[in-house]
């Protein structure tokens, strides 16, 4: 017997008794609570990743340059660097974080770090304040963002 012969609702029932059993799999491995602190902090990297790469690409040539997108991706980076620092608790917790122990040993550093992005993204929105838009005050201020973001993964990111 093969399965199109089989009547509708034994077939329905294998196909939904498949989908959950995969469902069930999915769940399982290694999913990550986004209540927790290490889902917190990685659903704001992700989305300040999301954030510069749009940015990023308009000052590139790879997305069409939108002026007010720009200024407006570059308030939400600003909002959004102020935020994954308190989802690093004082001690580390026993997770699967791409961070390395350093994050927790050399916390000065790493504050040194966060700041430096924090100022960063805060002249990025400068930068995107003044009109005409022009690439050659926006690149240098991207570039910096970018540039505080690669020296924090050097340094603390366990890739």
């Amino acid at each position: 017997m093969t399965l199109t012969s089989l009547p509708l609702n034994t077939l329905s029932t294998k196909r939904l008794c498949v989908v959950a059993l995969a469902c069930l799999m999915l769940s399982a491995c290694g999913g990550v609570d986004p209540n927790s602190p290490l889902g917190q902090r990685k659903a704001i990297f992700k989305e300040m990743l999301k954030t510069s790469e749009d940015m990023g690409g308009m000052l590139r040539g790879r997305v069409a340059f939108d002026g007010q997108r720009f200024a407006e991706g570059a308030v939400k980076l600003d909002g959004l660097s102020h935020e994954p620092w308190k989802h690093f608790p004082a001690v580390r917790e026993a997770d699967h974080s791409s961070a390395k122990d350093d994050v927790w040993q050399k916390q000065a550093r790493f504050q040194v770090l966060a700041s430096s992005l924090e100022s960063a993204t805060g002249e990025l929105v400068i930068a995107s304040q003044a009109r005409p838009f022009q690439k050659s005050i926006l690149s240098p201020a991207m570039d910096k963002v970018e540039g505080a973001c690669d020296a924090c993964h050097k340094e603390f990111r366990d890739y």
